[in-house]
Order: C-alpha cells, then structure tokens, then sequence
C-alpha cells in the first residue's frame, strides 16, 4: 500500500478511537484513495459494519480494492469472524491497531474452505453453510442460502422448518441415504441444527462454537433429530 493510504488509514483510526474504523480502499485509474466510512455497528468498540449509503458512494468513486478496519487496543491478529468475511468479501483486509499503529494485510482464500475443522462463525461458517458447501463440493449443487442472524432459534424464526421445501428438500422416506440432512433441536425449543448423513453411520454437521466434525450417527444426535430431509433433484 501507498505511503499515503497508511497515513489515512491511521489517521482515520485515531480520529476514531476508542471505536473501530472502517473504510474503503478504491482504485480510479492509476490513482488509489483511502474512503473513510460510518461505522454503524451495535457495539462499535468491539466490531465494525459499513454504512451502506458509505459503501455505494465508494463503489460509484472507483473500484474497491480493499476493506480497512481497526483494532482498538488490540493487536492486528485478525479474529475468526475477520478471517470469515475476508474471504466471503474476496477482497484483501487491511487491518489497523490503534495506538499501536501497525497494519497488517489479511488476503482472502478462494475456494470453499475444508469441511472438516472449520472454526464456528454463524453466517459464514455454522451448520447451515457446512450442508450447502458439502452440496456444491459432492454434488455441484448450489443450495440457496438465507439470511440468518445469531440466535434467531431464540426468537421462534424457525428458519429449518420454515426453508428447507424452498431449497429444494422434502421429506425423506425409508433408509437414510448419502446427502440426507438430519434436522435437529439442540438446546432450544425449536429445531436449530443440521448435518449431512455421509453414510456408514455418520455424521457432518458443525454446531455451534466449536470446530466442524464428523461423529457417529446415534444417541444423542439421533434423539434430537427432528427430521430427515432428501434434495430432490429437478
């Protein structure tokens, strides 16, 4: 990065400061600029979300190269969540820590991200994203994704039940099959979790908080599985 994109960006953090900046790096031509932008996250000492109206004005300005947030009192290690949406952005993430004032670039990986031992970032990497990227990696089958925020088994969404007809799944009958998502409730009074039956009695899934596995399909798993669904192919 230009000399003088640092220099914004950590001014722009220090201007901020004690909550989290965040910006856009575009490019026009041969010319790159530093476009601060409003932060309009919830909790914005702890995490940032671009304002929209910021992140439109900078894509009518040039071409976004990069996605610029810092880190207040803290060090440039970017956390799992930032790791999640650099590589769903697909852009390079530049990561500022103020006062420190180092900088650090975290690049995006392409590709879908291994299934097995994948960290727990809900909307990105959760059970949901586990079934649809087991899908498109074993069966070229893209599964329409759905908006979901964390928690909304909390609040009586019940986004399983609600969507799983629309993604092209129905009710499976007879034996379990290869592909087969197991739906199930898991701490919550409705259903809220769900894997890929890979056959030989076992289990993908990915709950929530912890690493992405493969467990033996019985007991617990099986009391708590709700329904059996089966893509049905057009």
């Amino acid at each position: 990065m230009r000399p003088y994109i640092i220099q914004s960006i950590l001014d722009h953090a220090k201007a901020d400061y004690p909550h989290e900046c965040c910006g856009l790096v575009i490019q026009n031509h041969r010319k790159q600029q530093y476009i601060p932008c409003r932060n309009t996250a919830t909790s914005p000492t702890e995490q940032f979300s671009l304002h929209p109206a910021d992140y439109a004005a900078a894509e009518d300005a040039g071409t976004i190269v990069a996605i610029v947030h810092s880190h207040p009192d803290a060090t440039t290690q970017p956390s799992q969540l930032d790791i999640a949406q650099c590589d769903l952005s697909q852009l390079p993430w530049v990561i500022v820590s103020w006062p420190e004032g180092d900088i650090r670039t975290l690049m995006p990986t392409e590709g879908i991200k291994p299934l097995l031992g994948r960290p727990f970032v809900h909307g990105i990497w959760d059970c949901y994203a586990i079934v649809r990227d087991w899908y498109r990696l074993a069966r070229n089958i893209d599964i329409p994704d759905f908006a979901r925020t964390d928690g909304w088994w909390q609040r009586g969404e019940n986004l399983y039940m609600k969507h799983y007809a629309s993604a092209g799944f129905a009710e499976a009958d007879g034996e379990l099959q290869v592909g087969d998502v197991i739906i199930m409730q898991v701490q919550a009074n409705e259903p809220n979790h769900a894997g890929i039956y890979l056959g030989d009695g076992l289990l993908l899934h990915h709950l929530y908080g912890q690493l992405s596995q493969r467990v033996p399909y019985s007991g617990y798993w099986q009391e708590r599985t709700i329904k059996i669904v089966r893509y049905q192919e057009a």
